[in-house]
């Protein structure tokens, strides 16, 4: 399908612009389904479900927020108040660092 675009105005030449746009993102989510069919017959042919191999990633797409890891198992306590824990990742808290100045150990804190 050749097209002049040599005796298009710019109006036109805007919308030929447009409808090309459109049609290539219609090929590519077709193309994006087909991949997503293709990887669901092979993992089926494994005994295995999409979802279970990717995690359930083929439901969230691409886009979206990011998925914060899993939060870990409290390492810590603060002696004086139980309900105020720490993993040992990230940054310290107050109560950490004013007991570490203080002397004590982190073994102090174990839970």
């Amino acid at each position: 399908m050749a097209v002049s675009l040599k005796g298009m105005n710019r109006k036109e030449l805007e919308k030929l612009k447009a409808d090309v746009e459109k049609a290539l993102e219609k090929a590519a989510e077709e193309d994006r389904k087909a991949a997503k069919a293709a990887a669901e017959k092979a993992a089926l042919a494994h005994g295995f479900s999409l979802d279970e191999l990717t995690g359930g990633a083929a439901k969230r797409g691409r886009k979206g927020a990011k998925a914060s890891g899993p939060k870990g198992a409290p390492k810590y306590a603060n002696p004086d108040d139980k309900s105020q824990t720490w993993t040992g990742r990230g940054r310290q808290p107050a109560w950490i660092k004013s007991g570490l100045e203080a002397g004590k150990s982190l073994e102090d804190f174990a839970i």
